[in-house]
């Protein structure tokens, strides 16, 4: 075999591994990705039955409801456009609460309701946490 075929196969073997080692990780990946959803997307798309999804929006006012269990809650995810209910049980974040942000985690029943396995809430841009915001308080300077 001459140095050039030698070259021309282990070029050809060094991109088949690659493919090869792509193709395993994308197939590994398939069924961890977990998808975002808005409720208005859900009401245009259809549901997203048997796989993991996040489903996004704010909690609706006046909509979280607690069992008597302690760790069992019910609420409203809407963005505006649309509405989803969704149950979860555990603990919840400290930053949840009505009319906040909120991303769910889980996947949806065919009724079109949501069942979560997790909670993300989310706060907007401008949020400090209080012991940075006394902070700057404490170091603001005044310029003549």
């Amino acid at each position: 075999m001459t140095p050039k075929n030698q070259r021309l196969t282990l070029a050809g073997l060094a991109l088949a591994a690659v493919a090869g080692s792509s193709a395993l990780a994308l197939s590994g990946l398939k069924d961890q990705a977990s998808f975002f959803y808005a409720p208005s997307d859900v009401a245009k798309q259809g549901l997203p039955l048997g796989r993991a999804v996040r489903l996004g929006g704010m909690v609706a006012g006046g909509s979280i409801s607690r069992a008597a269990d302690g760790v069992s809650i019910r609420f409203v995810v809407t963005d505006g456009q649309a509405t989803t209910p969704v149950s979860f049980t555990g603990i919840t974040p400290d930053l949840f609460r009505e009319r906040s942000g909120v991303v769910a985690e889980g996947q949806f029943r065919p009724d079109g309701s949501f069942v979560a396995t997790n909670l993300l809430a989310k706060h907007d841009e401008r949020y400090m946490p209080p012991q940075v915001a006394g902070k700057m308080h404490e170091t603001k300077t005044l310029r003549p």
